[in-house]
């Protein structure tokens, strides 16, 4: 929205950003009508509702690798560079390995669960007002603080036991190391499982925050009543 503002003569700008601040504004005391253990419990809600339906998008077949924005691609030079996909004996087993990547994350991606609720249920009511009112990517920074460790830790032996049965990861551990050496790809994906787990919670992350961005835009369509008081106070 500040876009728009930006677009318009400087008159109308002041207007625009007048409006916003009081759009802002009336949105913050509608929410602060609303306890907060009210707040607090519909925040969490949202985002456990949010944290299982992305574990169940991703975590099936082809839930990586059927859709384009997580799809795990070959890290840097090694999509485009044909010589470098022979050097790994990759010519015509890149697609194969492609597909062991995202089937290792779509592996992986359920053992997440349990971790990003026990988050939610340890959130404080300072963490969740925080996220309320923090803007679109205050819930999956919080997530990324909280849970990347513990779910890098999880996701490892599954990633290695995927890409294990494709004998071709030694081989780029090998050649991606020494090209990470060159900068032709960066040196936190010259390892085939730490790369594969790496994109696994950037897609996990994502999908999570569309699932949230989904209650915050339409919270009146939800089932939930807590759910419908809290994000339709901050929408209105």
């Amino acid at each position: 929205m500040d876009t728009l503002c930006s677009r318009v003569t400087r008159g109308a700008a002041v207007s625009c950003f007048l409006a916003l601040a009081w759009s802002s504004a009336f949105a913050l005391s509608a929410l602060d009508k609303l306890s907060a253990s009210e707040q607090t419990s519909g925040l969490k809600t949202a985002l456990t509702q949010a944290a299982q339906a992305a574990v169940t998008r991703l975590g099936k077949a082809d839930g990586f690798l059927g859709d384009p924005e997580v799809r795990i691609p070959l890290p840097g030079k090694l999509q485009k560079a044909e010589h470098t996909l022979k050097l790994l004996g990759l010519n015509k087993q890149s697609d194969a390995l492609v597909l062991a990547m995202n089937r290792a994350a779509e592996a992986a991606v359920p053992e997440a669960r349990s971790l990003l609720v026990d988050s939610i249920k340890e959130m404080s009511v300072t963490d969740a007002i925080g996220i309320l009112t923090g803007g679109e990517a205050a819930a999956t920074e919080y997530f990324r603080r909280t849970t990347t460790d513990k779910l890098t830790q999880r996701f490892l032996p599954i990633v290695g036991r995927e890409t294990r049965q494709l004998d071709l990861a030694p081989q780029y551990n090998d050649v991606a190391g020494k090209l990470s050496q060159f900068g032709l790809i960066d040196s936190k994906d010259a390892d085939l499982d730490s790369y594969v787990t790496h994109k696994a919670l950037d897609g996990l992350f994502l999908v999570m925050a569309k699932e949230e961005a989904a209650i915050r835009t339409n919270p009146l369509g939800q089932s939930s009543t807590i759910l419908r008081k809290v994000f339709g106070a901050i929408g209105h």
